[in-house]
């Protein structure tokens, strides 16, 4: 296939499964780019919470065999696909492309693996629009972590803001230092929180009122501070496996009730982030599910001292499906959409596969 032709304007559908499992983001968006400066208008948006049956499948995928695992692939490329179609039904709008970031399953940029579903082609079977995918594969070939990936977005449509701070099921943070781009996860956010919510049958504690409630436990504040990876310097990257291997274990030993773990986890990610974020005064962007959680902020905010941004809900909701749809018009005009500087690959590359053009 021949590069497309660069042009000053792009709609693009960028789609996104977080970590969190909270549900599938769409946003349809008007991107422009104008002597190299780029801005964006979110012209439409929906997010579709999961079925109890698809966070299973999602949550286990991990497990699965290859066989199993590439007829999950299709089966999730039908479901975006299907979501896609609905939205854009009614609307009288022409895709340029979609941009899905699909699921991630498998992410061990270490052994030379990052695994994402939700086939292209069944997105394209569904939707008969161009989709680019498999943004990180090319980064972790090129020795780099594949993670994160929205760093670059921060960079050219957020940049008024010192630090851009992503509380999805991984806190990630991404800022400039020395004219480079910086950005890394910091420790499992909503994936932590959630899980102990789950044993109090709850799907997640709503504006952090339970962990409010809660009492700090000094010993196991003192044990998931101590875990390797917060100790390790950038870059750096987290997956569901590193919070099954390390963060879980520690939650599971621990004799603390689970309100107060909870409150625990809390002060633990507050001080995690608060180490990145140390410059008092700097402006802080807050999106992800964890802006809505309120007492999460104000922790935050105390340990911080930092002027800490909450944008409007949609920029909370869909600020990652946003960069999603970026990333695929870079990689529509061959620009960079993956920052070395960031991931520690050898060079700054243009991830994706481009299908159904």
């Amino acid at each position: 296939m021949n590069q497309p032709s660069p042009k000053s304007t792009y709609h693009v559908l960028g789609v996104m499964s977080g970590t969190s499992l909270d549900g599938l983001d769409l946003a349809i968006v008007k991107l422009e780019v104008i002597n190299g400066k780029w801005s964006y208008e979110l012209l439409s948006s929906e997010s579709l919470e999961y079925s109890i049956d698809w966070k299973h499948k999602l949550k286990n995928a991990f497990s699965l065999d290859n066989q199993s695992l590439d007829l999950l692939d299709a089966e999730f490329g039908d479901f975006i696909g299907e979501s896609i179609h609905n939205l854009i039904a009614d609307q009288n709008i022409i895709l340029d492309f979609i941009a899905s970031h699909g699921h991630t399953v498998f992410h061990q940029p270490g052994q030379g693996i990052t695994v994402q579903i939700g086939d292209a082609k069944a997105i394209y079977g569904q939707t008969n629009i161009p989709v680019i995918s498999n943004f990180r594969a090319l980064d972790v070939s090129l020795g780099g972590q594949g993670a994160p990936l929205v760093p670059i977005g921060d960079r050219l449509l957020f940049h008024e803001y010192n630090y851009c701070l992503n509380l999805g099921g991984i806190a990630n943070i991404s800022f400039e230092e020395e004219s480079e781009r910086r950005a890394y996860d910091i420790c499992p956010f909503n994936m932590t929180l959630n899980y102990l919510t789950m044993e109090l049958g709850l799907p997640f504690d709503e504006g952090g009122k339970i962990a409010q409630s809660g009492a700090l436990d000094t010993e196991l504040f003192n044990q998931l501070n101590d875990i390797s990876y917060c100790q390790a310097a950038p870059p750096k990257s987290l997956g569901y496996e590193e919070f099954l291997k390390f963060w879980k274990p520690v939650l599971d030993d621990s004799k603390a009730s689970t309100i107060n773990k909870l409150r625990t986890v809390v002060e633990h990610c507050a001080l995690q982030i608060g180490k990145t974020i140390a410059s008092a005064g700097d402006s802080v962007l807050v999106t992800g599910g964890g802006a809505f959680n309120n007492y999460f902020i104000s922790r935050l905010k105390e340990i911080t001292n930092n002027e800490v941004v909450i944008p409007i809900d949609t920029t909370i909701e869909f600020k990652e499906a946003i960069v999603f749809a970026l990333l695929g018009a870079l990689k529509y005009r061959g620009d960079s959409n993956c920052l070395a500087s960031v991931t520690g690959a050898s060079q700054n590359n243009s991830g994706g596969v481009m299908y159904g053009f």
